[in-house]
């Protein structure tokens, strides 16, 4: 993932991770989302909004999938989505991608709460 000006930390239940996120809001940062980045590493987030879906065509790895409502709160986790995958949740308002295994050893489950602080 390229560098950011700023860093942006992922927030679970309140509780400050050490996984990094890169937030992709404008059009083309979303449609582009992990292709052509290399593979997440264990820390790394990728969070997409407004999505409600997503998928893995052209990937060489698998990801961890969570989709948020409008307060961050993890209505769906996919776990271990592998390449050619695709995965929807219409209630969703934004999503985030994570190294595949992270969201089981964040923690991260349906109902959860995420938020991003710098």
């Amino acid at each position: 993932m390229k560098k950011e000006k700023a860093s942006t930390f992922l927030v679970l239940d309140g509780t400050a991770t050490t996984c990094r996120v890169r937030v992709a809001k404008r059009v083309l940062e979303r449609m582009r989302g992990l292709l052509a980045h290399p593979p997440l590493l264990a820390e790394q987030g990728l969070w997409i909004e407004p999505c409600n879906s997503i998928h893995t065509w052209f990937m060489s790895y698998p990801i961890d999938v969570v989709f948020l409502d409008r307060q961050g709160s993890a209505l769906q986790v996919c776990e271990h989505v592998r390449p050619w995958g695709m995965r929807t949740c219409w209630r969703a308002k934004a999503v985030l991608e994570l190294c595949a295994g992270q969201a089981e050893l964040l923690g991260i489950a349906v109902g959860s709460r995420l938020q991003l602080a710098a």
